[in-house]
């Protein structure tokens, strides 16, 4: 299985911004507010579209990984305490097949050095909405969040 195979089969776009690949596959009714109750995503990364940059949403985000190669990932939370977490299939080292990302927190992920493609879905509740994204100030996440000055740098730095 290539990741081609996986953007064809599961006619998946690139994310503009973001990065990676992306497709909503499920989501509820629609609100006055033009808010879906549930939304639910598809997500690939791979050599070529690499990491989720770094970015915040008032909204919890509960991740799931499908198959492929681990991801790291970094959350940084309101409070001024973040942690690292791998997601992948191997929970016997600690990979995480499921996370989720509080509410008001900046997050975001990479695939693994050497990984070919990682195959992952997203669930919102409430649904997501173009204008929740916020991409991330390098330099003040840095001053921010200090203890984390490289990983702010790899997931908001040019590629």
């Amino acid at each position: 299985m290539q990741a081609n195979d996986l953007i064809s089969l599961l006619d998946l776009k690139p994310l503009p911004g973001e990065g990676g690949y992306f497709r909503r596959t499920h989501e509820g009714t629609i609100d006055k507010n033009g808010r879906a109750k549930f939304s639910v995503i598809y997500y690939l990364l791979t050599p070529e579209q690499p990491r989720s940059a770094l970015h915040y949403l008032p909204i919890a985000e509960s991740y799931h990984f499908y198959l492929g190669d681990p991801v790291q990932m970094l959350i940084l939370q309101p409070d001024g305490s973040g942690k690292e977490l791998l997601l992948g299939s191997d929970v016997f080292v600690g990979q995480k097949v499921q996370t989720m990302v509080p509410e008001q927190c900046w997050h975001g992920s990479y695939l693994c050095d050497g990984g070919k493609f990682a195959l992952l879905g997203t669930t919102m509740t409430p649904g997501y909405v173009d204008s929740d994204y916020q991409a991330a100030d390098c330099d003040l996440l840095q001053q921010q969040y200090p203890a984390f000055s490289q990983q702010i740098k790899k997931l908001t730095g040019s590629l």
